[in-house]
Parts: structure tokens; sequence; C-alpha cells
């Protein structure tokens, strides 16, 4: 497994917390929380994490757009996962078309899978 620091944009403070427990726990670096898309700018900005798993559904912000601001304003650019508590197939189309090396089912969060999207990426014709 890769050690990377990484940043969790949510708007959940609980899962907040047990993302950054479990990930923590897991050998990932979670350098930073964030709940909104200005938290997670300024965080990604200061930190330069390898990693930024970002919800799709910020509650009144867009992940999506946050993926794509993060992906423009930040040289280099972190390897965006995005994350949401509902099924992969509601946003295929979405995640295909934004700067995210994949998608992860909170249910499925883990330094694992994260491993295996950056091992994809890394191989695949995406490059960072």
């Amino acid at each position: 497994m890769v050690v990377v620091r990484c940043v969790i944009v949510d708007d959940s403070p609980g899962f907040l917390a047990a993302a950054r427990r479990l990930l923590a726990a897991q050998g990932i670096t979670v350098a930073a929380v964030a709940s909104n898309g200005e938290e997670a700018l300024q965080r990604v900005e200061e930190l330069r994490p390898d990693v930024v798993l970002v919800d799709i559904n910020l509650g009144e912000e867009s992940g999506l757009e946050l993926a794509g601001q993060l992906s423009r304003r930040t040289d280099p650019a972190p390897w965006i996962i995005l994350i949401s508590a509902h099924a992969e197939q509601n946003y295929r189309d979405l995640v295909t078309d934004s700067p995210a090396i994949g998608f992860l089912p909170k249910v499925a969060l883990s330094a694992r899978a994260i491993d295996d999207l950056l091992g994809d990426a890394a191989t695949g014709p995406r490059e960072r």
C-alpha cells in the first residue's frame, strides 16, 4: 500500500470523524477535513495532500464543481476521489466527466479501496 496524505470533504461531521478514524487506523494520514468548498480549497492549497476525498453532495454545494475547482486551482492537482452514500450507477456519467480518478461509495471507503484507485490511475490513461 502506498502511504498517502489526504483531505476529506463532507458536510456531515459524523462521517468526517468516522472516516478520519477509519483511514488513520489503516495507515492513511488524514491531513485535514473540510465541511464545504471554501474550507476544502484552503486546506488543499495549504497542505498539498496527495488525495482529496470529496462528497458529491455537499449540502448546498456540488462536490462535482469542487472537484473541478481543485483540479484547476492547485498545481500539482491532487488525486480526487468522489464519494457518496448513494450507489455509483447514480453518478457514473458525472464521475467519468469529472477530473476525479474514481468513485467510492461511503460504505466501501478503506485504505485498500483508495490504494486500488490510485494504482488504476497510475496505469490508466489519465494523468495527474
